[in-house]
């Protein structure tokens, strides 16, 4: 009798035990080191800020990987309920429509406070289709800055508190750095056919990447970067090189760039604003100074904002759980808050997603404390976005990447001219356009 009486007990407990159990909402990311182990934190405090959902963040590797990984896991029905897609991604995430549940239709569904103004106006602009409804919510984004050794520019005679502001004064600095022996180089970069030396040098100077407003406007674009003013940057990149002051920092996200700067072999260094922690963090032999991104006065004297990089967190349709998306909605709404913002984008050099997060920080004092740290703020607020500065979104767009890697790296070889390299990189830009557009033809 009493052991009928006990497992009866017990079968009840299990049966309670399950009917609280919190539900589960997987996330897949592209964070490791420090920013996932912040990432992680994110997720924790969420989790135990109430009991009914659980996120689980699931590292994928890199961004490529993560998306790649996304995309092959809705096909077999087995696709997290969350994935973080980078800036590249979007326009293929945008062609996925039956994948994608937009954030703005799920956060009115699930009846979670949504207010698009509430957002820093560059970041909602990228992430939003033609009506202006966001579909994805902004996560971790961010935009180059300048990072430079004040101690390697005092060494060489320069002011270390006055950076360059143009790349003609940038390269001038540099020689004076290498001739008097104060460094072997001047400056690298990440990123420096894509990102940073190509789709960030148009928008600064305001210069047209494609047409349909960079992609914006539709798939049947066209590639516009092999302008006269982005061949002849190319081809300064390549003199720069032979003269000593620039060293190429590698394909994609240049993996070799930041060793350069933080063995101060280079004097400075451009890269993401998020890349910030990570300096900070290496260069603990020299102090640190921060600027905006140099632009190029043979081009123009005002300078446009900056655009913007980093990643979103996307929903995937097919969740067997409806709860899931309740969970996903609320996990949304506590990434919202001031003070979650605030202390993840003062941790990571991220933007603040929020005007009331870079408000906190304002009233915090964080911006006098910690010098620098609202250039990428103010770089990508910077006057009003045109079409040529909102920012590029094509389909295809990795690969298209890996293609201008290979052309800068053929201009920095003696092989093409800037000229060359660009009108190449336009005619295999295009053709993956199309190839994308087939793939994605309703």
């Amino acid at each position: 009798m009493f052991k009928t009486i006990s497992l009866a007990a017990a079968a009840v407990a299990l049966s309670a035990s399950a009917s609280f159990a919190a539900t589960e909402v997987t996330w897949w990311h592209a964070m490791g080191g420090e920013l996932g182990k912040k990432l992680e934190e994110v997720a924790q405090k969420f989790n135990d800020s109430q009991s009914e959902y659980k996120i689980v963040p699931v590292y994928k590797g890199t961004y490529p990987e993560t998306l790649t990984a996304a995309i092959a896991a809705f096909r077999a029905g087995q696709q997290p309920a969350i994935v973080q897609v980078f800036e590249v991604g979007t326009g293929t995430m945008m062609a996925a429509k039956g994948a994608v549940y937009p954030v703005y239709q799920l956060m009115k569904d699930e009846g979670e406070p949504w207010d698009p103004s509430k957002f820093l106006a560059p970041v909602v602009g990228y992430y939003s289709d033609p009506q202006g409804n966001i579909l994805s919510m902004p996560f971790n984004s961010s935009t180059p800055i300048l990072y430079y050794n004040k101690d390697v520019f005092k060494k060489a005679g320069l002011d270390p508190e006055v950076a360059p502001k143009t790349w003609a004064e940038l390269a001038e600095m540099s020689k004076k750095i290498v001739s008097s022996g104060a460094a072997k180089c001047g400056f690298t970069m990440s990123y420096g056919a894509t990102w940073v030396g190509l789709e960030n040098y148009s928008a600064i100077q305001n210069l047209p990447y494609g047409t349909q407003q960079n992609g914006f406007g539709g798939m049947n674009a066209e590639f516009t970067f092999n302008g006269p003013s982005q061949a002849k940057f190319w081809d300064n990149l390549k003199k720069w090189q032979d003269e000593g002051v620039y060293k190429y920092g590698g394909p994609s996200a240049g993996a070799d760039a930041a060793p350069l700067f933080y063995s101060q072999q280079c004097a400075a260094y451009m890269n993401s604003s998020a890349s910030r922690a990570g300096v900070i963090n290496n260069a603990k032999d020299f102090k640190v100074g921060f600027a905006p991104m140099p632009y190029d006065d043979t081009v123009t004297k005002d300078p446009k904002n900056s655009i913007i990089g980093g990643a979103t967190l996307w929903v995937l349709n097919g969740q067997k759980d409806k709860a899931v998306y309740k969970g996903a909605a609320k996990f949304f709404t506590y990434l919202s808050q001031p003070e979650v913002q605030a202390e993840w984008h003062q941790f990571t050099g991220y933007l603040p997603i929020t005007n009331a997060a870079y408000e906190l920080g304002q009233k915090q004092g964080y911006y006098e404390k910690n010098a620098g740290s609202d250039i990428a703020i103010k770089q990508i607020m910077r006057g009003t976005p045109s079409e040529n500065s909102k920012g590029v979104r094509f389909g295809n767009l990795t690969q298209i990447r890996d293609v201008l890697d290979q052309q800068l790296e053929a201009v920095l070889n003696g092989k093409k001219t800037g000229q060359e390299a660009l009108d190449e990189g336009v005619k295999q830009g295009n053709a993956k356009l199309r190839e994308f557009e087939a793939a994605n033809s309703n």
